[in-house]
Order: structure tokens, then C-alpha cells, then sequence
């Protein structure tokens, strides 16, 4: 439970908890400050910069009234920008050590300058500071902050326990199915290679409850023996219970009492002659060891571990996660955290720890590569969230110590390989630039197109790419609004969603990234379409007022060939480049990922088109309703039809929905 005090109530609109592993833990700050109330400017305080001095002035003032217990802390910039958020056992002695503006390292010299206000939350314990420290940066993403970039919940497989006859499928998400569940696997790749081999191994049934109910003869998966079919009573549900059991043993870390049961199967099937049963036995053997096989390294002697190993080169971090259950590598992941270069590995994987549990369950063992400062603290988090002992361990030698160098192994070579990547990305970029007589290198490129058949269901499609590749969470999709547009006007969709970016982009341009992070307004604008996409684009621009963009538009070439495109740019004659060109194969895949975006989308809004019924248009008439209607009457079809008195007597309608109903429909066949 927190105690937020009075002096700085949070506003109801910031009251949300949040969670994550702070930044200020530095040692190079005084923990055991004290706030300085004195308005006497030292000759060294004097020499700092204006800008520091004036953060320090407003954080000496919150210093006032910051709790002297644990809690956690928000520095907010001019904008209301959540600029840091950090957690302490004494948060005015951690305040206190901001609020000088000499002797700080650069990065929180930086921060302190744009500090115009703090909010501070207290809680009964450290514990609690550190669950609200991490929620709110994984919320709030502030930039000082590490921050975890890829935070998606990890799949499974579960079990199921709710059905006399189990299902073996694919899980995420919260579990609120009964069962047993197995994981965390590292990739919905690294499951379904599981779940194949596990269905041929164990013949389990993968279908929904309502197929296995409605099934009057064995599917395509009995047929090439990858399920036993218990539907149709191929298998009786006692032998089928005994498929479960081997299955749940051997994913709980029995495979090779499994394997042994199998084989001695085998061998007293093949002495009695049964060589068909005994065939089968021998596959289902075979891909037991496949699934063994495919876990790459499996431990010795650790049974349930994370692992992670953090590395850095040229001012970037990689953190690789394994993850080892019953024994056996179920993958493993590589993350590139948002870190400032002057954070030590040490700092980086503290708070990337703290926010990776944040939502996911702990194992018992957590193998790091470095020491971290609040592993005492996080452990005491974990335990109480997971119900069970969780350590965090540095291993010094034996198999352990080779687990953690495997991972960091790993990490060296996939930050080798992003940083190649980037390498080659930017190079591409700087030879697109050239290509269109650019001076200014590129950091931001913007591509658009639409897609609509016959003018219905139209969107625009937004894709952005950057040094680091294309960045989806940047992508953005337009449903055509505009009743004025003729159907199939590629250039007037083209100008509304051109409007509308620009507009937003216009009006949050104070608010844009700054400091070296990734830019919000594009150096470059690139168009599918021909002269005429490009002069819709130039007139958008002068309207709204945005300059320093440039702009290209890339007609298909002749029979739509790719690699005889045409471009055109502003103030040059059209130009194809020439056909090996590099810049041209990469205009190429940003173009076809515009395409594929933009198609995407629209079969999507396509496909909730085909699913609509008459039903949501009439006010008043929710999934319940609707429901009772579609009961009584079948199809939507047969509802239009029906009298008043019929839908009176429809359980759930009164007399005024039903009159509602029936005017809705007949009013429209007028």
C-alpha cells in the first residue's frame, strides 16, 4: 500500500502503477546527502551552467518536502515530460544528491537542467518502491531511464486439466485455464517445433474443445499419426490418460525414464510379433530423441535457470536471456536496451532485471554474467510474487560459469551482428541520399501508399525506416474519412493522409526526440505513385508549413518490372538508377514494405466489413441482444423479415426495443 504525501499529491490522471529498476544507483552520487536549504552560491556552483544550476535551485525546493522514507521519485521536464524515475530506501538523501550542480557526470547533469518539477510517492517498503519504480518506466518510458524495448510475454505449452481428454497447445498470456504449463520458450517458432514433435511423439489432440465435440470420424492429423483421436474413440480415454502422463513426465524433466518405458514397449511389442505396434513405438522414440536433440546445450546440473549475460561496444548494449527447464534449453533471446553509453553493464542489467520479471514468472535460479547492486532486494520481489525461493547468482566456475560464458557468447555475436547491420543500413541510407542529390545524411525515411479496391475500405499506410532498419512501432495506418473524395482518387487519399500526418506533426514538433534519439519529422518522404502523388505531396507540404522534408515519388516501370522504376524528385528530370544499383534494391524493399503494410490492412478492415451485421447499426442493441435475435431468428436476413410481435416475444426484448428493431429494418426497405 503506498502513502503519497499531501505536499505532492499526485493528479488522478498520473495515479497509475508502474514498475522498474533505477537509474539512480550511481555511485558517483552521494546517497547520504542531505538537502542544503542555503540560497549562498558557492564559487563552484557559481562555475556550473546556467541551466544546471537553475534544475538544482528547483530540485533543492522539492528537497523540502521528499519523504525520508522509501518511495519513488519523478523528475518532469517543461512539457510534463517524465524525464527520470527512480526508486530509494531514503528518497530526500537520494533527492539531495541531484541538487548540487557541480562534480555531476554528464548524463544526470543533463537531466538536473531540465528538471522543472519532482512528484514523489512513498511506500511502507523498499520492495513496493521498486515494483512502482519499474511499473512506471515500462509506462511512462522515460529517456533517462534504461529502458527494456521488447517486453512481450513469453508462449508456453499447457496441458490441459478440464477435459477428459487433454489438448497439448500453444499458450500466452495470462493462465487462466486449468492445466499444467510448460516454458517459458524463447520463440513462437521454438513451441511449434516443439508441439509437432511432442504430437508425434505422444499422439496427443492439439483441436479446440468444440472441434473434438462435434467430430463423427477421425481428422488429417490420426491419419499421419500425430494424434491418437480420442474423439471418435479411435483410443480409449484410459490409454489416452496414459499418452498425458508420458507427456507430462517427460516435460517435467523425466524424458529418459519415458524413453526407457517406450523402448521396453517396443521390445516386448516386436518378441510378441506385433511389428505394426512395434513400429510405431519406434517413432514415437525417434521423436522423443528429436526433441532432445533440437534443445541444443542441456545442463547437467541445473534443472531451472535463467540466464543472462550483458556485453557493450560502441556505446550499445546486448543482454542474452537463456532459459533452461527439467534440464533441457527451451532458446533463447537477445535484447538491445535503451541505454545512455556512460552506464555501466552492471547498472543496465540491474534495471533490466527488474523490469523483465515485471510480468513474467521467475525460475529459482537466475545465473547473471555481472554482479548487480540490488539483487538482495529484487530477490526478496520475486519470491514474494512467485511463491517459491529465487536466487540470483554470479557463478564463478563449474557448469554454471560456462552457461553464463555461453550467454555472453551469444550476446558478443548478436551485437556483432546488429551492429554490421547498422553498418550497412546507414551506408544504404547515405547512397539513397546521394541518389536524390541529398546533402544531409538520412535518419528518418517515411514511405506511403494506399490500398482500397474500387475506392471501399481505403487506408493509407505509413512505414518508417531508420539506421537501425525499419521501425514498426513507428508504423501507422489512415482509414479514409474524407465523403468529398471520388471513389478510386488515389491523389486525394494520398493528400488526406499527407494532411493529417503533417498537421500532427506540426503541431507536436516542440515535442519532438531530441538528444540523439530517433527524430519524429522525416528527412525524406517517399510516395508509390508517379508525378502526380508527387505534386499532391508538394501542395500538402505548402499548406501546412513543412520544410526541410524532401520528396520522391517511384512510378512502377514498364510491365511493373521491378528494377525499371522511375523516380521522381523536386527540381530534376525523372531518372531511373541503374539497374545493380544498391540504392535502387533498397528503394525497392521500402517500397514493398509499404505495399505489404498498406494490403495488410486493408484485408483486415475487408474482413470486419464481411463480419458486420445490419444489428450493430440500430442504438440500443448490444452483444446481448443481438445474441437473443440472432437465437430466435437464425440470420440477420430472417430478422428483417420478422413482424412486431415476433420480436416481442424474443426473451430479453421489450415491447420498445422491439419496436426499434422493426422500424430499423423496415424503415431502410422503404
Amino acid at each position: 500500500m503506498t502513502r503519497v504525501p499531501q505536499s505532492t499529491q499526485l493528479p488522478a490522471a498520473e495515479a497509475i502503477p508502474t514498475n522498474s529498476a533505477s537509474e539512480g544507483r550511481n555511485a558517483d552520487l552521494d546517497a547520504e546527502a542531505t538537502c542544503d536549504n542555503s540560497e549562498d552560491i558557492s564559487a563552484e556552483e557559481a562555475s556550473a551552467p546556467a541551466a544546471v544550476r537553475k534544475g538544482a535551485a528547483v530540485i533543492r525546493h522539492f528537497c523540502k518536502t521528499a519523504p525520508h522514507g522509501p518511495g519513488v521519485y519523478r523528475m518532469i521536464g517543461a512539457d510534463g515530460e517524465v524525464l527520470y524515475v527512480g526508486k530509494a530506501k531514503s528518497v530526500a538523501k537520494r533527492i539531495a544528491s541531484y541538487a548540487r550542480p557541480f562534480g555531476l557526470p554528464t548524463r544526470i547533469a543533463r537531466m538536473v537542467a531540465l528538471t522543472t518539477s519532482m512528484v514523489f510517492v512513498s511506500t511502507e517498503t523498499e520492495t513496493e518502491a521498486l515494483l512502482l519504480e519499474t511499473n512506471y518506466i515500462k509506462q511512462m518510458k522515460p529517456r533517462f531511464n534504461v529502458l527494456m524495448r521488447d517486453d512481450k510475454s513469453f508462449p508456453f505449452i499447457l496441458l490441459t486439466g478440464d477435459h477428459a481428454a487433454a489438448q497439448i497447445t500453444k499458450h500466452r498470456g495470462a493462465r487462466n485455464r486449468k492445466g499444467d504449463y510448460f516454458g517459458p520458450f524463447a520463440s513462437v517458432w521454438a513451441v511449434n517445433r516443439t508441439l509437432n514433435a511432442l504430437q508425434r511423439a505422444f499422439l496427443l489432440r492439439s483441436c479446440s474443445d468444440s472441434v473434438y465435440e462435434n467430430r463423427t470420424r477421425p481428422c488429417l492429423l490420426y491419419q499421419i499419426k500425430r494424434c491418437a483421436a480420442p474423439c471418435t474413440g479411435e483410443i480409449g480415454l484410459d490409454d489416452y490418460a496414459g499418452l498425458v502422463t508420458e507427456a507430462r513426465d517427460f516435460l517435467s524433466g523425466k524424458s529418459r525414464a519415458v524413453r526407457d518405458r517406450l523402448a521396453a514397449e517396443m521390445a516386448s511389442a516386436s518378441d510378441a510379433l506385433e511389428f505394426e505396434r512395434a513400429a510405431r513405438l519406434r517413432d514415437r522414440i525417434a521423436a522423443v530423441s528429436a526433441i532432445q536433440g533440437a534443445q541444443g546445450i542441456n545442463p547437467k546440473t541445473v534443472e531451472e535457470a535463467d540466464v543472462f549475460a550483458i556485453v557493450e561496444e560502441a556505446g550499445q548494449f546486448c543482454i542474452e536471456v537463456f532459459f533452461f527447464r527439467t534440464f533441457q534449453n527451451w532458446g533463447n533471446r537477445a535484447y538491445f536496451p535503451r541505454a545512455d553509453k556512460t552506464h555501466s553493464p552492471c547498472e543496465v542489467l540491474d534495471a533490466f532485471l527488474a523490469q523483465f520479471y515485471a510480468d513474467k514468472p521467475a525460475p529459482r535460479l537466475i545465473l547473471v554474467s555481472h554482479e548487480i547492486e540490488s539483487a538482495e532486494l529484487l530477490t526478496q520481489v520475486l519470491r514474494e510474487k512467485s511463491g517459491h525461493k529465487v536466487e540470483i547468482a554470479c557463478p564463478q566456475r563449474g557448469e554454471k560459469k560456462e552457461l553464463v560464458l555461453q550467454a555472453a557468447q551469444n550476446a558478443q555475436e548478436a551485437l556483432a551482428r546488429k551492429l554490421s547491420e547498422s553498418a550497412s543500413q546507414e551506408k544504404l541510407l547515405a547512397a539513397l541520399g546521394a541518389s536524390f542529390g541529398l546533402d544531409e545524411p538520412l535518419r528518418r525515411v517515411e514511405v506511403y501508399d494506399n490500398s482500397h479496391i474500387m475506392g471501399t475500405n481505403a487506408v493509407g499506410a505509413m512505414i518508417v525506416a531508420g539506421a537501425t532498419g525499419f521501425v514498426k512501432a513507428q508504423y501507422r495506418t489512415f482509414n479514409i474519412k474524407s465523403s468529398e473524395l471520388v471513389p478510386g482518387d488515389d491523389y486525394g487519399m494520398m493528400r488526406e493522409v499527407l494532411r493529417r500526418r503533417f498537421k500532427r506533426l506540426v503541431k507536436e514538433e516542440g515535442t519532438a526526440a531530441t538528444e540523439g534519439e530517433f527524430p519524429q519529422k522525416p528527412d525524406l518522404v517517399l510516395l508509390d505513385g508517379g508525378r502526380g502523388q508527387l505534386e499532391a505531396a508538394q501542395e500538402i507540404m505548402t499548406e501546412v508549413g513543412v520544410t526541410g522534408v524532401a520528396l520522391a515519388a517511384i512510378a512502377k516501370g514498364a510491365d511493373r518490372n521491378a528494377g525499371r522504376e522511375t523516380f521522381f524528385v523536386p527540381g530534376k528530370e525523372p531518372f531511373r538508377l541503374p539497374p545493380r544499383d544498391p540504392a535502387l534494391y533498397f528503394v525497392q524493399r521500402l517500397r514493398d514494405e509499404a505495399h505489404r503494410f498498406a494490403i495488410g490492412t486493408h484485408r483486415a478492415r475487408r474482413k470486419a466489413e464481411f463480419t458486420k451485421s445490419p444489428l450493430d447499426e440500430i442504438a440500443g442493441i448490444g452483444p446481448a441482444r443481438k445474441r437473443a435475435l440472432l437465437h430466435a431468428f437464425g440470420t440477420a436476413k430472417a430478422i428483417s423479415r420478422a413482424a412486431l410481435a415476433d420480436f416481442e416475444k424474443v426473451p430479453g426484448i421489450n415491447a420498445a426495443t422491439a419496436r426499434l428493431v422493426y422500424d430499423f429494418f423496415h424503415e431502410r426497405g422503404r
